[in-house]
């Protein structure tokens, strides 16, 4: 299926606890037998396979193994990359609290203001790491989706508008 999605020259490597999905291996897809859950899998995953361009969990379904693969492979996707985690039933997933949190840390913030001369005023901030590598994240009913930056982002450039300030309380 996933061949006929992204063309011929597509590679698959899908993860599996059950041995027995080995049978679906061609010279196109790679399946690799380990629980998601195991960083030590997932090291020797990312030795094997250099970086990938999409990442789809749709995998053991409990937020303790989403969570371990996203840490594990959001910095493995290459830039540009998708990670797209589905399943997330409940209002109070853990999983999608942890990507909550994980949102929050792109508003952090080193700000400086440079005034490069009274026509050009703006605000400054030097990115994170987070920040640098991260595009985007998008919720969807049952779905996340993280987006890498096609390459690093160093700062952020807010320029400021208007000639006075004026705040409403003092």
């Amino acid at each position: 299926m996933w061949k006929n999605y992204f063309g011929p020259r597509c590679q698959v490597y899908g993860v599996d606890i059950e041995p027995a999905c080995k049978a679906y291996e061609s010279d196109f897809v790679k399946v690799f037998i380990g629980d998601q859950a195991d960083r030590n899998f997932w090291k020797r995953f990312k030795q094997e396979v250099n970086a990938v361009d999409i990442v789809i969990d749709d995998g053991g379904h409990l937020p303790e193994q989403q969570i371990v693969t996203f840490e594990e492979l959001l910095p493995h996707l290459r830039p540009g990359g998708v990670y797209l985690c589905e399943d997330l039933h409940g209002t109070l997933n853990t999983f999608a609290s942890y990507i909550c949190g994980f949102t929050v840390n792109l508003n952090a913030s080193d700000q400086q203001e440079n005034n490069v001369n009274d026509n050009e005023r703006r605000f400054v901030f030097k990115t994170t790491s987070l920040q640098s590598a991260v595009r985007s994240v998008h919720f969807y009913p049952y779905v996340t989706v993280v987006e890498r930056t096609d390459a690093p982002i160093s700062e952020l450039v807010a320029p400021k508008h208007g000639t006075q300030w004026q705040p409403f309380l003092k």
